[in-house]
């Protein structure tokens, strides 16, 4: 039962960890891969939303602008009450209400072109994660291709070793006999133990290579990482198709770094529009509602009767002075309700109001004549984005059929080295060649199919970024 339990752990563990590692992954399942893990493009994807935002934002402000306040107070001391206008000395409790909203008219359009210029920077933001896409996946064909490119050299230099190898045993049986001086098999064994370091080198190129793709796919670890060997030849007389002209004008328009310079050069275009609309009169309507409450606010609550008030005398047709008396009543007052203020204390405003720019220490100005510097160099940015774009593809072609012409060379040295080193073999075999030469006929056999790989790589990946530039997926299969 133990057993099981451990086994089923281990089982678990390596289905988790390390399947992912295990597979054998093509080019496809790299790319895709890392547009789907890879960090960076997520933080690219999170500038986009945050781009998305900004545009909402900018319509959001097109609507009416609300705002309120509420206020709950007590004064003590002097003060002259909002509500009475007269003096209150005792504590007073005050409540304040008020709500306010307003819309700007016309302001120069500025906020329309808020609006568009935030549009293009979203579009200029989709086309720059597009592109950071693209870099990662022709960064990824690069590895691939170089991890290929190390797995056929370390096979290359794996069978040149096995034939010195071979070599260096018939020699060692015709030293015995005493038909070959050993220095000459002392110089073999010399050229063995070279070839020897020159394998593990490749082998050590090919782990690096390995290391630094799975690194770039965000691999948690490279262990038992390894990828498809498609195979590739170079057949025929390849043509590279599309001339760098025609390529490069299907490329600017379709590029993303092309569309996003482009995007950015009519967002700042909305930008020196949004400052010229600063010099604009800016028209607003606004209105408010207002109430509040005073506890210094009575009203009368009772009427009592008073002793008459003595006010003065009348004098009677005879002379007499009579004291005439008015009625008097005692008032008691009580504060008013805190509703009876609200409704009685209610105010309204509506408003519409003009504000004219006269002068504003040339802040307009400058900010205009900074946009114009903006533009230009938004216009210069594109110009650089292209020509950019159509050097890398000249260069790509250029090299492409260089690759291809050295290839073809390469490939007639390969197979006269090959020949001449086949004739040097027999001669040094029977003892008509010293060591000297055979070594150099060895070597220029060695050289010679590095060539043949260096070039057939380097014309394989010079096509697929032709292709790329043509619009056509990064794959090996041709």
């Amino acid at each position: 039962m133990i057993r099981k339990l451990l086994f089923t752990i281990l089982l678990s563990g390596f289905i988790s960890g390390g399947l992912l590692a295990q597979q054998v992954w093509t080019l496809e399942q790299c790319i895709s891969h890392a547009l789907e893990n890879n960090l960076q493009i997520k933080q690219s994807q999170l500038m986009v939303e945050s781009a998305r935002a900004d545009l909402l934002q900018s319509k959001l402000d097109l609507l009416p602008g609300v705002t309120g306040n509420a206020s709950h107070a007590y004064n003590y001391g002097q003060t002259v009450d909002r509500y009475t206008n007269q003096f209150a000395t005792s504590r007073v409790q005050s409540n304040n209400f008020y709500l306010q909203s307003g819309i700007t008219l016309f302001n120069g359009f500025q906020k329309m072109n808020q609006i568009r210029q935030n549009q293009l920077n979203l579009m200029a933001s989709e086309k720059d994660a597009e592109k950071y896409m693209n870099d990662i996946s022709l960064n990824i064909a690069t590895f691939y291709l170089q991890v290929l490119f190390y797995k056929e050299l370390v096979t290359i230099r794996a069978n040149q070793l096995d034939i010195t190898r071979q070599q260096v045993e018939r020699m060692q049986k015709l030293v015995d006999a005493g038909a070959m001086a050993v220095g000459d098999l002392y110089m073999v064994e010399a050229q063995l133990a070279g070839e020897e370091s020159n394998l593990v080198s490749a082998e050590n190129s090919l782990d690096v290579s390995l290391l630094t793709l799975a690194q770039l796919l965000d691999l948690p670890s490279a262990d038992g990482f390894d990828i498809e060997t498609p195979a590739l030849f170079i057949e025929g007389d390849p043509e590279l198709g599309a001339g760098p002209e025609a390529i490069y004008s299907h490329a600017v328009a379709a590029m993303p770094e092309i569309k996003a310079a482009e995007y950015r050069l009519e967002g700042v275009e909305k930008q020196l529009s949004r400052a010229r609309g600063m010099y604009y009169p800016s028209i607003a309507l606004s209105g408010s509602w207002g109430t509040g409450y005073s506890g210094a606010r009575q009203q009368i609550d009772k009427i009592l009767p008073a002793d008459p008030a003595y006010i003065g005398f009348a004098r009677t047709a005879e002379g007499e002075d009579l004291k005439v008396y008015a009625f008097n009543s005692e008032y008691v007052y009580k504060k008013t309700p805190w509703s009876d203020q609200i409704k009685d204390n209610n105010n309204q405003t509506i408003g519409l109001y003009l504000t004219l720019p006269i002068f504003s220490g040339w802040q307009t100005r400058t900010m205009v004549g900074k946009s114009k510097i903006a533009l230009e160099n938004s216009r210069l940015d594109l110009e650089l984005q292209r020509m950019a774009l159509r050097k890398t593809i000249q260069q790509a072609w250029a090299d492409a059929r260089a690759s291809l012409k050295n290839y073809y060379a390469s490939e007639k040295k390969l197979a006269a080295t090959k020949e001449s080193f086949r004739y040097a073999e027999q001669k040094f075999s029977v003892g008509v060649m010293n060591s000297v030469d055979y070594n150099n006929a060895k070597k220029e056999m060695t050289n010679a199919e590095s060539e043949v790989l260096q070039s057939k790589f380097d014309y394989i990946f010079k096509t697929t970024v032709l292709d790329f530039y043509m619009g056509k997926p990064l794959s090996l299969k041709r």
